[in-house]
């Protein structure tokens, strides 16, 4: 579970500013905002695939400036 303690002599504000960026490191946002909408299954395979050749074409752009 992701959490913050309160460091002496800290003001709320830092604590809320440090809190929000372990919350977003750790992709809890994201995740909720992806379980937040129904996504058929179809269309998580599609995205997965979209990502997939994402990925590749990176990989092949950065072999091939090499």
């Amino acid at each position: 579970m992701t959490g913050v303690r309160l460091r002496e002599g800290e003001s709320f504000d830092s604590l809320i500013k440090r809190f929000r960026k372990v919350v977003a490191r750790d992709g809890i946002i994201q995740e909720a905002k992806k379980k937040s909408v129904y996504e058929k299954p179809s269309e998580r395979r599609k995205k997965a695939m979209i990502a997939a050749r994402r990925r590749l074409l990176r990989r092949l752009r950065r072999e091939r400036d090499q």
